[in-house]
């Protein structure tokens, strides 16, 4: 096991659900959409220069499953990392749990700043169109991590269209489904929030997991020359 990768995969995923998250939880009639969107991309960005060069940054499932199929990972490193930001994930949203305990008559149940379709939707969109919207969400942010880093490792520019990657689809997807992309994201508030916001999971989880493999073979399309030999990603994880 390599201990930095998995500790920044779970410390990543951690910070990012709880300050991300977070300012859905607490602090949207501050922020609003745009606000919340930006603290999403906020957030990945600076922890793409603070965990990138460790780790790679993903802090998302499906970021991790994109790099897999793409040949840049192993097996063995995927569900390590897999494993680490599930954990890191349901963490990070115990705190904002204990957080939003002590602000009085703040509701976590239910919402949380879960993810949902039909009637948890802002759009009210359906449960076709949900699971579209992350797929296709989901293939945008993989497949830009895929076409800037020419490593595993996020370095010198890389994070910024990452970060503005995901702050873009915060703003088209908050209103549709609340935006998951991240199966771990989705998963640690969903635990707290209990009811339809477990029931709906599933799709949250399902969704961009398809988005991820789907971008790691466009990715393929449109960039088939290799972008680090076989040997040189061994280095790089």
């Amino acid at each position: 096991m390599q201990k930095r990768i998995v500790a920044s995969e779970f410390l990543g995923t951690l910070l990012l659900v709880f300050f991300a998250v977070g300012s859905a939880v607490v602090a949207v009639e501050y922020l609003g959409t745009v606000g919340i969107a930006l603290t999403f991309g906020f957030t990945l960005l600076a922890l793409a220069y603070a965990l990138g060069p460790i780790s790679g940054c993903h802090v998302n499932p499906a970021v991790t499953l994109g790099m897999l199929m793409a040949g840049r990972i192993d097996l063995r490193t995927a569900v390590e990392r897999w494993v680490a930001q599930f954990l890191g994930a349901i963490v990070g949203a115990a705190l904002l749990f204990l957080l939003a305990k002590q602000i009085p008559g703040l509701e976590t149940s239910g919402e949380f700043g879960t993810n949902g379709y039909d009637d948890r939707s802002a759009v009210g969109i359906n449960i076709g169109g949900a699971f579209l919207a992350e797929v296709v969400l989901t293939f945008l942010l993989v497949y830009v991590v895929l076409a800037v880093t020419h490593k595993v490792a996020v370095t010198g520019f890389d994070g910024l269209p990452i970060g503005l990657a995901l702050a873009a689809i915060h703003l088209v997807g908050i209103p549709l489904t609340g935006t998951s992309v991240n199966p771990a994201r989705s998963f640690g508030p969903a635990l707290f929030a209990g009811g339809a916001a477990l029931s709906q999971l599933w799709l949250f989880i399902v969704a961009p997991l398809v988005g991820g493999v789907i971008a790691a073979y466009a990715h393929r399309l449109t960039h088939p020359f290799p972008n680090v030999l076989p040997e040189e990603t061994e280095d790089a994880i």
